[in-house]
Formats: structure tokens, C-alpha cells, sequence
């Protein structure tokens, strides 16, 4: 345990798993208050009780990122619980990944909803109490964001969304203390390919990465945790984290 974010409120979403989880109990162990929040409220309990078991105070928080006044309520409860909230960590997304033409479009519509929707509902809630802080908003992009490939269209849109909307932010509140921090995984050893519901989409990406020394869910919280550990004059605006062998 270090006290780096001794005394910071951190706000983590799609933390019942994967990246999110990592990354709530790198941000615990550095000193922070966590809270954890996600959809699937049985998993997020395990994680309240694994980061209290360390030593971290947390509160675990259900969370659909699509509903906007959730988002607000997540915010609301986070700020009265602790008294303010210093870094945000928009971390839940899907990856349904699949071509354009004969697309189940319902697939669209989560994506767009949750990556792109629900990272904006979630920054607008808490940005007044960033602000006050001189906070930090940490977006978990991808390099999705960056290379764009057939039968990954849709899930390319909302991550080129993100980056836009995140520098847009940046630009908006930088001068008042606020840091946006943008982080690009390439292929993580996570649960997101297994929600592809495209069956050529799946064995395509399992052939692609067939092989490969994927990352781990805590190379990501790591970079996040340097990110938002740095003082405050230092902003670390975007850090793209792929493995040695992904050559695209």
C-alpha cells in the first residue's frame, strides 16, 4: 500500500470485472476511496469485500451507464458519501464487433449507449465536482480509436467518439485544474470479446490474437495509476498500452 491518493474519492465504472476492477484496487491500494460500479451487482459485491479486505474503504454502487439519471444518482451518492469525488475512471464498454452489412443494429445501439452516451452522462454528472477538485477524468479508449478494420466499424465509431468528446473536454477545462487522461488498450485478456454475438466476428478476432502475449487487466490500471498520480502542474493526456507482439 502507498498514499499516493491519500485523501482522493475515485469513481470507477464496469468494475465488477477486468479492467475496471484492476484498476479500483490500484487506485485503493494508492490511498484512495473507491467506488465501485457496475451492472452486475453479485460480482461488484466481491469486489467491495476484496478491496475491504485489503484495507481500502469502498462502496459498491449498481450502475446501467445508459441511464442518465443513474449516472447522476452514482455521482450523488458518491459526493454524499464521501464529500467529493477527485477521479473519475470511465471504464464500462462493449465490443460487438461485425460487419456493417446484415448487422443486428440492436448491437449498435448498446455500443453507441454505453461507449459513447454513457461515458458523456457519467463525465456531465460528475464534472462540477472535478471542477471543484481539480480532478482527473480518465477514459478508457482503445486503439479501436486509432486503426480501423472491416467488421469493426460501429465499435471504431464510438471509440473515435470518445477521443473527440475527451479532447473537446480537455480543451474546455484544463485551465480550471481539470485532467483528462486518455488511455488506449490494444488486445487485453478481458471478458469483452466474449460478448460478441457475431459468430464469424468472434472466430475472427480469436484467429487474429491466436498466439499473441495479450496484456493483463493491471498494465491498464497501471497506466491509470500513473496517469492520475502525477502532480498536479502534469498532465498525462493519452497513453496507448499495447502488447509487444500486436503489430497493428
Amino acid at each position: 500500500m502507498t498514499n499516493k491518493l491519500e485523501g482522493k474519492v475515485a469513481l470507477v465504472t464496469g468494475a465488477s470485472s477486468g479492467i475496471g476492477e484492476a484498476t479500483a484496487v490500484a487506485l485503493g491500494r494508492a490511498g484512495a476511496v473507491v467506488v465501485v460500479a457496475a451492472r452486475r451487482v453479485e460480482r461488484l459485491a466481491a469486489v467491495e469485500e476484496r478491496l475491504a479486505a485489503e484495507g481500502v474503504k469502498a462502496l459498491a454502487v449498481e450502475l446501467d451507464v445508459t441511464d442518465e439519471a443513474a449516472c447522476r444518482r452514482a455521482v450523488e451518492r458518491t459526493v454524499g458519501t464521501f464529500g467529493g469525488l477527485d477521479v473519475l475512471v470511465n471504464n464500462a464498454g462493449v465490443m460487438l464487433l461485425g460487419n456493417i452489412e446484415g448487422a443486428d443494429t440492436t448491437d449498435w445501439t448498446r455500443m453507441v449507449s454505453t461507449n459513447l452516451l454513457g461515458v458523456m452522462f457519467l463525465t456531465h454528472a460528475a464534472l462540477p465536482h472535478l471542477l471543484d477538485r481539480r480532478g482527473s477524468v480518465v477514459q478508457v479508449s482503445s486503439t479501436a480509436a486509432r486503426v480501423v478494420r472491416p467488421g469493426t466499424g460501429v465499435y471504431n465509431a464510438t471509440k473515435f467518439g470518445l477521443n473527440a468528446f475527451s479532447e473537446s473536454l480537455r480543451q474546455e477545462v484544463t485551465a480550471r485544474g481539470v485532467r483528462v487522461v486518455v488511455v488506449e488498450p490494444g488486445v487485453v485478456e478481458t471478458e469483452l470479446r466474449e460478448h460478441i454475438t457475431d459468430a464469424a466476428a468472434r472466430a475472427s478476432i480469436d484467429q487474429r490474437i491466436a498466439g499473441l502475449r495479450q496484456l493483463k487487466a493491471e498494465d491498464i490500471a497501471d497506466a491509470v495509476l500513473y496517469a492520475v498520480g502525477q502532480p498536479e502542474h502534469v498532465a498525462v493526456n493519452e497513453i496507448m498500452v499495447r502488447p509487444t507482439d500486436q503489430t497493428w
